[in-house]
Parts: C-alpha cells; sequence; structure tokens
C-alpha cells in the first residue's frame, strides 16, 4: 500500500513539473522533479 502511495506522489509530481515547465515556471519545475526523485527513491 505505501509503494502505490509513493508512485501516485511520483507521477504526480513529474505530471505538474511538465506542467509548470511549459507555463514558464522554470524554477517551480524544477522543485517538483526534486520531490518526485525523493518519492521514487521510496518506490522500490
Amino acid at each position: 500500500m505505501p509503494r502505490i502511495a509513493y508512485l501516485i506522489i511520483t507521477i504526480g509530481c513529474f505530471i505538474t513539473a511538465i506542467s509548470l515547465y511549459f507555463s514558464g515556471y522554470v524554477g517551480y519545475s524544477g522543485l517538483m522533479v526534486a520531490i518526485g526523485l525523493a518519492s521514487a527513491i521510496n518506490v522500490k
């Protein structure tokens, strides 16, 4: 169950990062990528 939660957070962060990047918010996009990578570590 926690694995599914981390996977959902990871996917959500990367989708948000992509939409923020194309909206012009590059700094916030990088922050979302960092949060997504941190949660992706816990998916293993």
